[in-house]
């Protein structure tokens, strides 16, 4: 929907039209969904210290290890918070960290048992978030959205690069 705009005034029913189909909006409202939808599922699961948030450091750890300037390049987020995030998956039992074989000054994070296994049972409750979403706009549309958003992102980060 393209709404036309005087662009020297202000006008709410347009600003309400443009917000309804605001994009950040959208993906904000849909990730909160989601995050709402599964972070108590896996809570019900026994990983009551888990929030949604750790997702995106624990999902770049590789099987043979990641450095943590590395595992904090991935997530977006400075080498002091990642350490920060390193200490308190470590203690919460998600990860294990090993000196680096190739430079003492850092250590290697892995994933340990629990880590294994709350992907596991992520897993099912991302299946279950998405049989909802099926349910309402359908298997293909959804497919169609997703193969979108990983078109997008994959343009837009060769551009950040």
């Amino acid at each position: 929907m393209i709404v036309e705009t005087d662009k020297d005034s202000f006008d709410f029913n347009q600003f309400r039209a443009l917000r309804s189909r605001s994009i950040g909006k959208l993906m904000w409202r849909l990730k909160r969904y989601i995050d709402n939808f599964i972070e108590p599922r896996l809570h019900e699961l026994g990983y009551t210290d888990f929030k949604m948030s750790y997702l995106m450091f624990l999902s770049n750890i590789e099987e043979g290890g990641t450095t943590n300037n590395e595992l904090a390049k991935r997530a977006g987020v400075t080498k002091q918070m990642m350490s920060k995030i390193v200490s308190l998956l470590e203690k919460d039992g998600y990860i294990h960290t090993e000196k680096n074989p190739n430079d003492s000054r850092s250590s290697v994070i892995f994933l340990n048992e629990r880590g294994k296994e709350l992907f596991v049972a992520l897993r099912d409750c991302m299946q279950q978030s998405r049989d909802r979403l099926d349910s309402i706009v359908g298997h293909d549309r959804m497919e169609q959205v997703i193969d979108t958003m990983v078109e997008l992102v994959t343009e837009l980060e060769k551009e950040e690069q």
